[in-house]
């Protein structure tokens, strides 16, 4: 028994000692696990905005108290006192709390009496329950005040006002009477409309540079800009509405510059021809032929194609001739050739020529070239004598131009007689004279080939008082292009 005994108070004794064993190993492990739990929960919470955290971490006093509290009151009034539009608003404060209440006649005034309340020191929040004064003398009244400042204001400022209006007008005369200068700028720029588009733009600067000092004395320089945008807005309106006339006005100075024709040249634009007049800055004034004025846009002159029949004095013409298939076109070409060399004021240098131009069906075509000098023969006059003198060379010579009319024959007439229905013969009429009889015979008005100088005349003295007035913009000293 008392072995038995004593081994069970053996066990327990062990028993003892291993719960304490376990308990001292345990402690750490819970600490750690207390440590990492805090740890883990702080990794996941969700961020504090900055300004919470700022006004977290703002310190608040422990040992304020009540007489804090009448100081923040005291100094507050004080302050609001001497602002006349916070002098309603009435403060409490209650441990560094501040309460503002009253009304005010606008918002600003409530954020302003917020602002001031809180950087005071020892004032932990503000709480603004100011209201807006809805009255309408303490609405209406400001802005009297702030309309009759103004006007008081400007009445001030009309002497300095008046100053730059005086400096900006003189500007701007200096430089109009510098662009009224046109000698001046027509040494520099030989070519008129240059310099009436340069004395424009020191017209333009001088304006805008005392625009810009006027702006300067009277201290409104930020008006400027708002000034310049709005032009450059309703510029580029303008713009797009008149695209045609700057169109039109860059083309009149290209057309000034390069100066593509001379006054009184014979030229076809496009579709239309005469002689020029003048070139304007909008548009160029051609005399058309049968007497009348054609104006055509400057942009349509610089984009068309233009052809100059005075530059070069020679001028070839050409025409068709047809004849019978049944006669040798080489021996027309032989017989017409002769005819229109024997013509005085065709030329031999370049040669006229004569080809067969093509052979259609029963008839032949043959072309005929030859140059004539436009200062001593005119176009119309000398095509018209050449092709009468190549239809009478070959009418001699028997190379007549095909009838257009057909020949039915009818092989069966035996049959009904009375149905044939006789046509009679046409009577042909041949020259009999030759070609120098006939020459001889011509009055002296039919041989005359002279070129006609009546609308050259009448252009000439149109422009006759242009180089006075100054609106041809078209310079005889100056190369074509």
């Amino acid at each position: 028994m008392p072995s038995r005994h004593l081994s069970t108070s053996a066990r327990l004794v062990r028993l003892a000692g291993l719960s304490l064993a376990l308990l001292t190993l345990f402690q750490p492990l819970a600490a750690l696990a207390q440590v990492n739990t805090a740890a883990l929960a702080k990794a996941i919470a969700p961020a504090a905005p900055a300004s919470s955290a700022a006004a977290d971490a703002t310190p608040i006093a422990t040992d304020a108290g009540a007489a804090q509290d009448v100081q923040i009151e005291t100094r507050l009034r004080a302050i609001y006192a001497a602002l006349p539009d916070l002098a309603a608003v009435q403060v409490s404060v209650s441990s560094g709390v501040v309460t503002l209440n009253g009304t005010v006649r606008n918002a600003a005034a409530i954020d302003q009496a917020a602002a001031i309340a809180g950087r005071l020191a020892g004032v932990v929040i503000v709480r603004n329950q100011l209201q807006r004064s809805l009255a309408v003398d303490n609405n209406l009244d400001p802005a009297l005040q702030g309309i009759t400042g103004k006007l008081r204001g400007f009445v001030q400022m009309l002497p300095l006002i008046a100053v730059a209006l005086l400096v900006a007008f003189l500007v701007g005369a200096i430089g109009s009477v510098l662009a009224r200068r046109r000698t001046f700028w027509g040494h520099v720029a030989p070519n008129p409309f240059v310099a009436e588009l340069m004395g424009s733009a020191v017209r333009v600067v001088f304006v805008a540079g005392g625009i810009v000092l006027g702006l300067q004395i009277v201290g409104a320089t930020a008006l400027l800009g708002a000034v310049l945008g709005g032009a450059g807005v309703i510029g580029l309106a303008l713009g797009l509405a008149v695209k045609d006339t700057v169109d039109n006005y860059v083309s009149s100075l290209m057309l000034s510059i390069r100066q593509p024709f001379r006054a009184n040249d014979h030229v076809r634009i496009d579709s239309y021809e005469g002689r020029v007049v003048r070139l304007t800055t909008r548009a160029t004034v051609l005399m058309m032929l049968d007497g009348n004025h054609l104006r055509v846009p400057n942009s349509t002159v610089y984009k068309a194609v233009i052809i100059n029949f005075t530059t070069n004095p020679q001028r070839r013409f050409t025409f068709d001739y047809t004849i019978d298939h049944g006669f040798d076109p080489c021996a027309a070409r032989t017989v017409a050739m002769k005819a229109m060399t024997g013509l005085d004021f065709i030329l031999l240098k370049p040669e006229p020529k004569a080809e067969i131009a093509e052979m259609p069906g029963s008839n032949q075509v043959l072309r005929f070239f030859a140059w004539i000098d436009q200062t001593q023969t005119d176009f119309g006059k000398a095509r018209t004598r050449a092709i009468e003198a190549v239809r009478n060379a070959l009418r001699e010579a028997g190379a007549i131009m095909p009838d257009a009319s057909y020949l039915v024959h009818l092989d069966d007439v035996r049959r009904d007689p009375s149905a044939v229905t006789l046509v009679p013969e046409r009577t042909v009429i041949r020259e009999t004279r030759t070609p120098r009889e006939k020459a001889a015979g011509e009055t002296a008005a039919e041989q005359d080939v002279a070129p006609e100088r009546h609308v050259e005349d009448l252009v000439e003295e149109e422009r006759s008082g242009d180089a006075e007035s100054g609106r041809d913009l078209l310079d005889s000293g100056r190369p074509t292009e």
